[in-house]
């Protein structure tokens, strides 16, 4: 039996990521779909409620964005947000006029009536992002929230069960946002909760079986959370006919191949470590662009991985730990790239596999984490902090050498180090170092210095799709630079990044 289902059709928002994973929280499945999705298209995906995101554009220009308006008329019920929100208005019959900005937190009061606010106190904070405002509501709309600069915050006709707000309900800087948008699940939409990581191992173990057969797969291993997930996954699903291939491909960590090989060579399952540095350095020579390293490093790993099939004969699947946000960061349908991940964007057109599974490909990193803790993997292993499959050739700015190599190592450890000793509670989420394209002078021994500026980057999130910069105590940020600047040669400057996402992105490159 299927999950319930909510659509998203995106428009763009740079908050759509944040829509579904607000409602997986709710246990309710949803997916992303680009707004031209077709009327077959969202028939046959059977949904219980369809959800309209904010965008960059305005429903004034012409050439703006627009869905088939059937979805309308489908009795579904049907949520706009922000650009949505207008759509909906203007697709109806409504006036919706170029009005007075309205960025950031305001305060809005909301209709009880309304069961979008079922169950809410009277008035609340709420996030704004919006130049156009809707001036006259549809036939059948009723208001049911208002600010102090819109006075349609909100809008709703019961007898379609269509709904709409002006604001985010899905940013955390919304006060009531997941009780509005659980309200739309369960109180509109009739959810009843049935996404769970029990539910979704046993059906996902049983489509892995029944597609690969009596085949083999080989799984592209890293040692991070995502591909570890995966292999416990497809050990289960096919136990040794499964073969995990670790590549070292010299863009590691400090003894982070060796950590890789001693956590999983004593499983139950066949782990190959390749020497794959040389290759991947040389390739990597004189490149600079971020796209380009990414997709070269994306490239020689499938090379690596089809050299390796060949050898262990008769191999027709290659899997990877591919999650929702890298094929939505790497562009889908009509969202753009933000930056094209390794095991996505950044594969070549063509590749000598029948066919490449990604059981993990709608899924968020919490609910990997959580579905790792299902399948029994330790809780060091399920908690790692992420790690990017190009690894530390996007956090050396401009081309990649062994000198810098080495450099990056050396005080990416002594961060890692430090952070380990210092009180839990200051613990982020993710943290790492970046060796920038920046030198500049300084003095050390009475000798003037040009050297290297070192970043450090410390974020905490609970999804990886918006992140705040992690406020670490200045004494354990003194001790980390004074640390740095004397063990590693060649730096004599360390930044500390305080850049959340957005606008910025966690890693640099």
């Amino acid at each position: 039996m299927e999950n319930q289902r909510i659509l998203i059709l995106d428009f763009g928002g740079q908050y759509s990521l944040l829509i579904a994973r607000r409602i997986r929280e709710c246990h309710v499945y949803c997916e992303l779909r680009p707004y031209q999705t077709s009327m077959e298209e969202i028939l046959a995906f059977h949904p219980i409620g369809i959800i309209l995101t904010g965008g960059p554009e305005s429903v004034l220009a012409s050439g703006s964005p627009r869905m088939n308006p059937a979805v309308f008329s489908l009795g579904v019920p049907v949520l706009g947000i922000c650009y949505g929100f207008q759509l909906m208005a203007r697709e109806l019959g409504g006036r919706v006029i170029r009005g007075e900005a309205e960025y950031g937190k305001a305060s809005a009061r909301y209709d009880s009536g309304c069961p979008l606010f079922r169950e809410l106190p009277e008035a609340g904070d709420v996030w704004m992002s919006h130049w156009d405002s809707v001036d006259s509501l549809p036939d059948g709309f009723f208001p049911a929230a208002r600010t102090d600069a819109c006075p349609v915050a909100a809008m709703y006709d019961p007898g379609r069960k269509l709904y709409g707000t002006q604001f985010h309900p899905e940013v955390s800087h919304t006060e009531y946002g997941t009780q509005i948008i659980r309200n739309f699940l369960y109180e509109i939409c009739g959810a009843v909760g049935d996404w769970t990581m029990t539910d979704y191992k046993r059906r996902i173990i049983r489509e892995i079986r029944e597609k690969v057969g009596d085949g083999q797969a080989l799984l592209a291993l890293s040692g991070g959370v995502d591909s570890s997930v995966c292999a416990a996954l497809l050990s289960e699903a096919i136990g040794t006919r499964l073969a995990c291939v670790f590549v070292d491909h010299g863009l590691l960590r400090k003894d982070e191949g060796d950590e890789v090989e001693a956590a999983f060579s004593g499983r139950n399952l066949r782990f190959i470590r390749i020497n794959a540095r040389e290759r991947f350095l040389k390739r990597l020579g004189g490149v600079t662009e971020p796209e380009q390293k990414r997709k070269i490093i994306g490239e020689e790993f499938i090379r690596v991985f089809e050299e390796e099939s060949k050898r262990l004969g008769a191999v027709e699947y290659l899997a990877q730990g591919t999650i929702y946000p890298d094929a939505v960061e790497s562009g889908t349908g009509g969202a753009a790239v933000i930056k094209s991940h390794h095991n996505v964007g950044g594969l070549p057109d063509t590749i000598a596999f029948r066919e490449i599974l990604e059981p993990l490909r709608l899924l968020f990193k919490d609910e990997v984490r959580q579905l790792g803790r299902e399948l029994g993997l330790p809780e060091p292993l399920v908690s790692r902090q992420p790690f990017p499959g190009p690894g530390l050739a996007i956090r050396i700015l401009g081309e990649v050498t062994e000198e810098k190599l080495e450099c990056l190592r050396m005080a990416d450890f002594i961060f890692r180090d430090e952070m380990a000793k210092a009180n839990p509670e200051h613990q982020a989420s993710q943290y790492f170092a970046v060796l920038t394209n920046l030198r500049s002078v300084g003095v050390m021994g009475d000798s003037r210095t040009y050297d290297n500026a070192v970043a450090l980057r410390a974020v905490t999130t609970d999804d990886f799709m918006t992140a705040t910069w992690t406020r670490i105590p200045f004494a354990t940020l003194d001790r980390i630079s004074t640390r740095i600047v004397n063990e590693v040669p060649g730096v004599n400057r360390v930044l500390y990044d305080i850049t959340s996402k957005p606008p910025a992105t966690v890693e640099y490159e």
